[in-house]
């Protein structure tokens, strides 16, 4: 059973935590550096992407994140995580600085303000099971640009919404709102094949 770990600065902890246990995953919240290093992979959870970075910075896991990400830790993103998993920001804070990992350019607060989130049943590329996905948009980010070796798993009205790129997973949706644990059990796959 892979461990993952949720990234506990800020965010859906809690809910990440129950999502990975219910796909099959022994899940645990982490915030410093030695336990991190620990797990099979990491949830960069929803939240604020600039409350991340600056909390990020202050447990000084900026560069030791980036660097394992970069170098193989299978990493699933949603909302502000998927921010913080682009190469490129559009819209973000002046010297804002991200994990990066996925070859995307990623528009902050894409979709409006708090007052604008909405949900939406979206349909998931490739899925097996056909059926619709429940989303959860909260003052979501998009995809902007995704590069040629990017997965597109999923678009609403045009805009790129979840990507995967090798063992790096990113959604602009709150997976962890619903009930479905499609996205999770997609994770925990990966993380599973990355061992």
């Amino acid at each position: 059973m892979p461990v993952i770990g949720v990234l506990a600065l800020q965010g859906d902890v809690r809910e990440h935590v129950l999502a990975l246990e219910e796909a099959g995953a022994d899940a645990k919240p982490v915030r410093r550096l030695a336990e991190i290093e620990a797990v099979d992979g990491l949830v960069i959870p929803g939240g604020e992407s600039t409350t991340l970075w600056k909390l990020a910075t202050a447990f000084e896991l900026m560069d030791p994140l980036s660097k394992l990400i970069a170098g193989g830790l299978p990493a699933f993103g949603s909302c502000a995580g998927m921010i913080m998993l682009a190469d490129r920001l559009q819209d973000g804070v002046q010297g804002q600085q991200t994990f990066g990992g996925i070859d995307m350019t990623v528009r902050r607060n894409a979709f409006g303000r708090q007052v604008d989130s909405f949900e939406r049943d979206i349909t998931l590329r490739d899925d097996e099971y056909g059926e619709p996905f429940h989303a959860v948009f909260i003052r979501a980010p998009w995809v902007e640009r995704a590069g040629p070796d990017v997965d597109v798993l999923a678009e609403d009205n045009g805009r790129i919404i979840a990507v995967r790129h090798g063992a790096l997973l990113a959604t602009a949706f709150h997976p962890e709102l619903t009930q479905d644990r499609r996205i999770h059990k997609l994770f925990t796959q990966i993380v599973k094949g990355s061992s």
